[in-house]
C-alpha cells in the first residue's frame, strides 16, 4: 500500500519522456518520477526509494528529494505566501504544504515560522499542516493500563530524548519530546539560547501524571557530573592548569563561562578531586 506523505520503495517499470514510472497499487496506479529527478543507475527492473506527495494538480507523484517533515511528524517551517485560503508552508519539495485558516491558531504570515503537524485531509486526501498540534501529542504512558497513579511511564529518569523547542512561557518553554508527547523546559535549567524550531538533546527529569515530562538539558545527577568532568578537565589543561572558579564563586560565573549549574560544577570538582587528578585552592582549582 502507497504511504502517501511518507518515503516507499518501488519498483521500476518503465523509462518515458517525462520521467520513470514506478508500480504504485491498485488506488494509485504507477507513480511518475519526474525527468529532473531521474539519473543514469536508474533501472527498470530495480527498486528506488522515494517521496510520495501531490503534485500543483493534486496528481500523485514520487521525489526523490527529502522533505523537512513527513506525514506524522512535527516541524518548525516557514510561511512561503498566503491568499484568501490560508498560508502555503516552505517544506523542502517544490510544492508549498497548504496550512488553512481554520488549522491555524493565529494568523499566518510570510516568512515567519510556525510549528505545525503534517496530515493528511480527511474529507480531501490532501497533504496539510495544522497549527493545532496539541490535537496530535500523546502522553508517555501505556495506553491499555488504566488510569491510576502508580502506573508506569514510557519514559524514565535520565532518558535522553529528541526535543523540539515549541514556545516561550512564563515558565520557559513548551517543547515536543520524540515527536510524540509535551514536554518543559524551565527557565532555570536553560544555560543557552533556546528559540522555537530549535531541536537538541534533552534528559527525562520527571514525567508527571498528566502526561507531561519536566525536561533538563544535561544528563541527570551523577552522570551529568561524570560528563562535564571531562569538560572541566579540558578546560584546564586548555587554560594553563587552572580554573578561578570554587566553592564561593557566584552561581552566575559559572553558568556563563560554562553553561551548567554550579551544583553540577561542585560534583565535577568532587570527582575530579576523588580521582586525584586536580587540588582545591583558595582561589578554585588546579591540576595535581
Amino acid at each position: 500500500m502507497i504511504r502517501l506523505g511518507d518515503y516507499n520503495t518501488l519498483k521500476i517499470l518503465r523509462r518515458t519522456e517525462p520521467g520513470i514510472y514506478l508500480e504504485g497499487d491498485e488506488k494509485t496506479g504507477d507513480i511518475l518520477l519526474p525527468q529532473r529527478y531521474v539519473t543514469p543507475e536508474m533501472q527498470p527492473g530495480e527498486e528506488l526509494e522515494v517521496f510520495i506527495y501531490l503534485d500543483q494538480e493534486e496528481r500523485i507523484i514520487a521525489t526523490t528529494e527529502h522533505p523537512l517533515a513527513k506525514v506524522g511528524e512535527f516541524a518548525c517551517l516557514q510561511v512561503a505566501w498566503t491568499n484568501q485560503y490560508g498560508a502555503f508552508l516552505k517544506w523542502g519539495l517544490m510544492k508549498d504544504l497548504f496550512c488553512p485558516f481554520r488549522e491555524q491558531k493565529q494568523r499566518m504570515y510570510r516568512d515567519k515560522s510556525y510549528i505545525v503537524y503534517i496530515k493528511i485531509d480527511e474529507a480531501s486526501y490532501r497533504l496539510m499542516a495544522t497549527a493545532k498540534v496539541e490535537k496530535y501529542l500523546s502522553v508517555p504512558y501505556d495506553e491499555t493500563e488504566s488510569e491510576t497513579a502508580d502506573r508506569v511511564p514510557l519514559l524514565k529518569h535520565g532518558d535522553a530524548c529528541d526535543c523540539l523547542i515549541w514556545q516561550k512561557t512564563d515558565l520557559g518553554f513548551k517543547t515536543i519530546v520524540n515527536n510524540r508527547y509535551q514536554g518543559q523546559l524551565y527557565d532555570n535549567q536553560i544555560f543557552q539560547p533556546l528559540h522555537t524550531g530549535n531541536r537538541l538533546t534533552a534528559y527525562v527529569d520527571h514525567v508527571r501524571q498528566d502526561g507531561k515530562i519536566d525536561l533538563t538539558l544535561q544528563p541527570t545527577g551523577h552522570r551529568q557530573a561524570l560528563d562535564f568532568a571531562e569538560v572541566l578537565l579540558r578546560y584546564l589543561h586548555e587554560n594553563g592548569g587552572r580554573c578561578n572558579l570554587g566553592d564561593n564563586s557566584p552561581a552566575e560565573l559559572i553558568v556563563d563561562r560554562f553553561h551548567v549549574s554550579k551544583k553540577v560544577y561542585k560534583r565535577a570538582v568532587g570527582d575530579l578531586f576523588r580521582r586525584r587528578i586536580i587540588v582545591i585552592t583558595d582561589d578554585g582549582i588546579k591540576l595535581a
